[in-house]
């Protein structure tokens, strides 16, 4: 059973985010993501500044299986991506909510609100 912390939000994805303290958003791969998908070999983030649309595909994330894209959970602009998790992408598989992919600034935090809560995700993934 995966891993889903109730103090973040969830996209079907397989996105998790945290609302920080300034309104930001802080994003990463889920526990059930890093599952499904190995050893985590390599990651290509965006780079702070550049706009995106909720549900822009925006960053690649590598394994020695597959490829998957990582999707932006709501319109915003890129504020920072984790250059730790880039040199050391298999930290990720180590855990997946302590290391965060990129950062958000959105267009509108209302947007926020309508992410899955944790509950949601667990039967989300439950049907997969």
């Amino acid at each position: 059973m995966s891993n889903v912390p109730s103090n973040l939000k969830y996209t079907k994805s397989h996105e998790w985010i945290r609302v920080e303290d300034d309104g930001t958003l802080t994003i990463g791969v889920t526990d059930h993501a890093q599952e499904a998908l190995g050893d985590i070999v390599f990651l290509e983030l965006p780079e702070a500044g550049r706009a995106l649309s909720a549900g822009e595909a925006c960053a690649v994330i590598e394994s020695v299986k597959a490829a998957s894209d990582i999707y932006a959970p709501v319109a915003g602009e890129v504020i920072a991506n984790n250059q730790d998790a880039i040199d050391a992408p298999e930290s990720i598989n180590a855990d997946a909510y302590a290391n965060w992919l990129f950062k958000l600034k959105p267009a509108n935090a209302a947007d926020v609100a309508a992410l899955m809560d944790a509950a949601a995700y667990e039967s989300e993934i439950a049907q997969a």
